[in-house]
């Protein structure tokens, strides 16, 4: 009977899901946020193919390529599916486009009545590409592979849905501190669709999801628990009704002294940190309570050599690697030069030995 070596079993082990679950992992777990995307010639024909962003988007086929093509050239320990937060608001009936030069265009919620033409119930239907996304991605990615799925949190989505584009976000923090019942509904609602969003995408083939509140930051301290920690709570809770194993990364970015917050009254198998976060914070405070990840500066990673060896080094220094996922602050900047990744993973490989 063949039996595998204690190397090659030990390469078929998921680094990430090991942290995610208190193993001691065979090495430190890399993947970077937007690792699929804009720095990779190879993503750009790809997206020259499909026409439109959403139309790539919705298509299983060169999204799943999309998402595999980091692995094609880089030791990464995940994949994370190639989508968008906001497919939420357009599946749930709000109009959707992407403007070059102008990022997303959405038609706003701003009162009961713009709610009103919103539901969660074809949700599924609408987002069903993504699932056979997730499905094409689990049954050809490398063995010793994650595959993370995701969602905005729902203060994020809102933020989108309120403002119609990235903006200062003014409307929306206006609803935030004056919570009106229509703002609290459309939390509410977003929450629903996300639950059901990520319970979809576990069943379809991903072992870990991440929810990024991107404007966590913008949330004044007295509506932080309100509208950061209590819905992605709500969220977790919801998809560990039906997937009790379910492993979930939290990413508050920019939450600051909220930080620690998240981290003890959110279930999150890991919380992810921006590069504001020192690692020593990161180290003494956060590890005790739950992984960490992060927190490399996108641009760290884009000047590449001492800065970046540096920041790798004071992570390693700072966090076993069995409490620590390596990653960026926030996404990759499509200027990064190819080679700077390449750098990334090999000092992160460095302290592992390898």
């Amino acid at each position: 009977m063949f039996e595998p070596s204690p190397q090659s079993s030990l390469q078929s082990r998921k680094a990430l899901l090991d942290v995610l679950d208190g193993i001691d992992p065979h090495r430190r777990p890399l993947w970077m946020m937007r690792q699929a995307g804009r720095y990779l010639p190879e993503y750009r024909e790809l997206r020259a193919k499909a026409g439109s962003f959403l139309s790539l988007c919705y298509n299983p086929q060169l999204a799943s390529e999309v998402t595999l093509q980091p692995l094609n050239r880089f030791d990464f320990d995940a994949a994370i599916l190639f989508a968008d937060i906001l497919l939420i608001p357009q599946a749930l009936g709000a109009s959707l486009s992407f403007q070059a030069g102008d990022g997303p265009v959405l038609s706003t919620v701003r009162s009961s009545a713009d709610l009103a033409g919103l539901s969660a119930d074809r949700v599924s239907d609408l987002l069903a590409p993504v699932y056979d996304t997730v499905a094409r991605v689990a049954a050809l990615k490398p063995e010793g592979v994650a595959l993370i799925g995701f969602c905005g949190a729902p203060w994020t989505v809102a933020s989108y849905m309120i403002e119609g584009r990235s903006s200062t976000r003014r409307e929306a923090r206006l609803a935030a501190i004056l919570a009106p019942s229509w703002f609290q509904a459309l939390i509410d609602l977003i929450v629903e669709a996300s639950i059901e969003y990520l319970v979809s995408q576990v069943r379809a083939g991903a072992e870990a999801v991440q929810i990024f509140d991107s404007w966590a930051g913008d949330l004044p301290a007295h509506c932080f628990e309100r509208w950061c920690i209590e819905p992605v709570r709500q969220i977790i809770d919801g998809v560990r009704a039906q997937i009790p194993e379910a492993r979930v990364i939290g990413f508050p970015r920019a939450a600051g002294t909220n930080l620690l917050d998240f981290a003890q009254r959110v279930p999150v198998n890991a919380v992810a940190v921006d590069a504001g976060v020192s690692p020593r914070v990161m180290g003494r405070d956060l590890a005790p309570l739950c992984a960490v990840q992060g927190n490399i500066d996108p641009l760290v990673l884009l000047a590449g050599g001492a800065a970046l060896d540096a920041a790798v080094d004071d992570l390693a220094a700072a966090i076993p690697k069995r409490r620590h996922i390596a990653n960026l602050g926030h996404g990759i900047l499509p200027e990064t030069p190819i080679a700077h990744v390449d750098a990334l993973v090999a000092r992160v490989r460095l302290h592992d030995g390898l």
